[in-house]
């Protein structure tokens, strides 16, 4: 790296412009990987992401909301012990702060219903009181992520979701390389 030149970094960076632009492709073939994934509950983690989602479609919530909802558990496969933080890391130059942090804490506002059972501390988010999204994100696990394990609710399909995470993903809003990204694209 230390000997590259300008018109090295200039054939790079277009590649990286064509990879980034493969994003969202890459994010859903990585969500249908959920698809079959019981882990004992009585849906597939698939559906339940499809489930969160649609929820908060039908309640109204906007595309970057949605989005959120459905890949909140994306990191199931690759982060077990932190699939929160994987998800929010996927998704952060996408969204709102507000609901990077709503996915990146929802593990433990999600573990106010079960953790007890597991041994563990259930009021885990107590310790998020008084954070200015601790409502939003006990509001996101008590709505929709905590309801979506219900193997009778009429979820909408993964392709329902497909364009609005083209859209939400179509742009970063927050990225250290947002300033190249414009560059190129006024080029």
């Amino acid at each position: 790296m230390k000997e590259g030149t300008q018109a090295d970094w200039a054939i790079i960076g277009g590649e990286y412009m064509r990879f980034a632009q493969g994003l969202p492709d890459r994010v859903l073939d990585h969500l249908r990987l959920l698809d079959g994934d019981f882990g004992g509950f009585p849906v597939h983690r698939l559906e339940h992401s499809l489930q969160t989602a649609t929820r908060a479609y039908r309640d109204g919530r906007d595309e970057p909301y949605v989005v959120m909802a459905l890949l909140h558990d994306i990191g199931d496969t690759l982060g077990s012990y932190n699939h929160p933080e994987v998800a929010a890391s996927i998704l952060k130059p996408f969204v709102s702060e507000e609901l990077h942090w709503i996915c990146q804490n929802h593990g433990a506002f999600q573990g106010y219903y079960y953790f007890h059972f597991l041994g563990m501390d259930q009021d885990a988010r107590e310790k998020f009181r008084g954070h200015e999204h601790f409502e939003a994100c006990r509001e996101f696990c008590e709505k929709y992520d905590q309801a979506a394990f219900d193997p009778d609710y009429q979820s909408e399909p993964l392709e329902f979701f497909e364009p609005m995470v083209r859209r939400v993903m179509a742009r970063p809003l927050a990225s250290m390389y947002a300033k190249a990204l414009n560059e190129a694209e006024a080029v």
